[in-house]
């Protein structure tokens, strides 16, 4: 079935009971939304109706959009997406929090109740965030050299992995 309004396939078929005989439509998504955002004083809704909850669900859907392009969003240090965050619930690395940093702001807030950490920190804890960054990227770099057979230069980095773990203690 076509849309009543254009050719596009209608995906919304609207029952509208407001007079003696019920009234159908069909419209595709782009025309439903213009239908359910308006009202017929031309103003807007005063109170919740049917075509509001339809209109709220399309907001929904638009949000499922943007949900699903933030998911293919990944870190760039150690390639975690954001999908893999919500279904693991962990991050791959401290500059995920960083990368990451509009998102999980207020789900930390909601959490926690603040997003600064207020607690004691081990007396062993040494390592600086830069340092942890750096460490994940030497390791994630190690790896790809194996990957490619580059023995040598896995070796390399092996070597600046020790230094920098050594220089921590």
């Amino acid at each position: 079935m076509k849309c009543q309004q254009c050719e596009k396939p209608a995906t919304f078929h609207i029952t509208e009971l407001t007079g003696e005989k019920p009234h159908e439509l069909h419209l595709c998504e782009q025309c439903a939304q213009t239908y359910l955002s308006q009202n017929p004083s031309g103003g807007m809704p005063i109170q919740p109706s049917l075509a509001g909850m339809l209109h709220q669900q399309l907001k929904v859907t638009d949000t499922a959009k943007e949900l699903a392009k933030l998911d293919e969003q990944a870190c760039p240090i150690c390639g975690i997406t954001f999908y893999e965050f919500r279904n693991q619930g962990r991050l791959g690395c401290p500059h995920d929090y960083t990368c990451f940093g509009s998102e999980l702001d207020p789900l930390i807030v909601n959490i926690h109740g603040d997003n600064i950490h207020a607690g004691k920190h081990p007396k062993h804890h040494r390592q600086t965030s830069q340092q942890q960054t750096q460490l994940i990227q030497l390791h994630n770099d190690m790896k790809v050299a194996i990957e490619k057979e580059d023995y040598e230069r896995a070796s390399q980095i092996r070597d600046e992995i020790r230094k920098i773990e050594e220089g921590q203690e």
